[in-house]
């Protein structure tokens, strides 16, 4: 073997070891967050003993083994989802094992275990091509990027004629229970925001058209007034940021550092706090918002979620907005509201496929099922969207994996409009960045 072609082979085996050191990595540091979370929010049941620090890492090293799955498998959007709800059931993991809520936590650690486990196999090995039907002419293909730009600038607009509120994020809860919306209007914004507007972005980086790039993220910005909701402020900044760090790192590490140096860095203003060298406020919104919100919520939602239905009735999928006219329900509100509310926090608590579609809907037994169930959807979404650029597919689907995190499998599909995003990468010309 000659040496350029020693130096092609050892490339992947340098990039898996990176990946490999940028997984474990982020491990650390996800349990030293959440250890530094219960120092400041006790209130919201999370908890931290250093008498129990080794037992803690004993479950987290053994469930480590499984990121190996994550280290072989090639990218793919299953990869992007698979990575956050892998880290989501490590984050629960460390939760439970200090959690004060009195259910059986030796089978829901087995069984969130068991389910990170059913549906990283589909959504990171189910990537074969899906063959396509139809596509349209690069022409084609071109005007429906426009019109989708044009369908979220129409969205935006009917949408400030119900609600325009300019409001600081520190102040958005008083005032986002008033915005009246008609449903139809409800359902354009979650789709154009989530799923449409972030596609023609990606493609517009693809093909190089920076005016119409830009104009996807001043619409996207303009959602905020509109909706008062922090994923809307943000999500300009999260793909442009997507977007750079794929320009810096190979994909898969893109995915890893994009949570990774978010965390660390709310570690270190909370290390400077805790030394009278960073102020509370600065400190505690950027904490709140990544280390807290963004990282330790979803994990803490199965907690919340295991401990109400260990002694309540299980929705078998009744919370499913089409099905609930068609079935006997036990909850009339919105499971977000009912969790949220039986804990005496208020407001609205919104999970995952992990918590919804399968801790409350069929219980932590058959939990597993369920989740494999979510994980072979988003295998088939792999084959849809299979022969496109990484890049395209990391960045068009960057604010759908956020959302998955927090908003249950099925609405995410329809009200947020992950089945439009699929369709479209289905029919998208295969040399989508050559579309003109």
């Amino acid at each position: 073997m000659n040496a350029k072609a020693m130096a092609d082979a050892s490339g992947p085996i340098r990039d898996r070891l990176g990946l490999a050191l940028l997984l474990y990595l982020y491990i650390v540091v996800c349990c030293a967050s959440l250890v530094c979370v219960a120092a400041i929010y006790p209130e919201f049941h999370i908890f931290f003993q250093p008498a129990g620090l080794f037992g803690a890492v004993t479950v987290i090293a053994l469930f480590s083994v499984v990121a190996i799955l994550l280290i072989i498998a090639e990218f793919s959007f299953g990869y992007c989802i698979a990575f956050y709800f892998y880290m989501m059931a490590i984050g629960y993991l460390w939760l439970n094992y200090f959690s004060g809520f009195n259910y059986n936590h030796r089978l829901s650690a087995l069984s969130a275990a068991a389910s990170a486990l059913a549906f990283l196999l589909p959504a990171l090995f189910i990537t074969s091509p899906l063959r396509q039907v139809w596509s349209p002419s690069p022409r084609n293909f071109g005007r429906l990027l426009n019109l989708l730009l044009l369908t979220g600038a129409a969205t935006v607009a009917i949408g400030a004629s119900y609600n325009f509120r300019l409001i600081a994020i520190n102040e958005i809860y008083s005032f986002r229970d008033e915005l009246t919306s008609p449903a139809i209007v409800n359902y354009m914004i979650g789709i154009t925001s989530t799923a449409l507007l972030p596609f023609a972005f990606a493609c517009f980086v693809e093909r190089k058209d920076v005016w119409r790039a830009g104009a996807v993220l001043l619409l996207l910005l303009c959602y905020y007034p509109i909706t008062l909701s922090k994923l809307a402020l943000f999500s300009p900044v999260w793909l442009v940021g997507m977007l750079v760090l794929s320009k810096l790192f190979e994909v898969r590490a893109t995915v890893v550092v994009s949570l990774l140096g978010l965390a660390a860095f709310g570690i270190l203003l909370f290390v400077l706090y805790k030394n009278d060298l960073a102020p509370y406020e600065f400190t505690i919104s950027y904490f709140g918002l990544v280390n807290f919100r963004m990282i330790a919520i979803p994990s803490l939602a199965m907690d919340y979620y295991n401990e109400f239905f260990f002694r309540h009735d299980l929705t078998h999928f009744c919370q499913i907005r089409f099905l609930k006219p068609l079935m006997t329900c036990p909850y009339q509100d919105q499971l977000s509201v009912v969790i949220y509310n039986a804990f005496g926090i208020g407001g609205n608590f919104n999970a995952s496929l992990f918590a919804t579609e399968g801790i409350a809907s069929v219980g932590a037994m058959f939990a597993p099922v369920a989740v494999f169930a979510g994980g072979l959807i988003i295998g088939l979404a792999n084959r849809m969207s299979s022969g496109l650029p990484p890049r395209l597919i990391l960045i068009s689907g960057a604010i759908l994996v956020q959302v998955l995190l927090n908003v249950p499998f099925t609405t995410v599909l329809l009200t947020h409009g992950g089945v439009f995003l699929f369709l479209l990468w289905y029919i998208a010309p295969r040399a989508a960045s050559d579309a003109r």
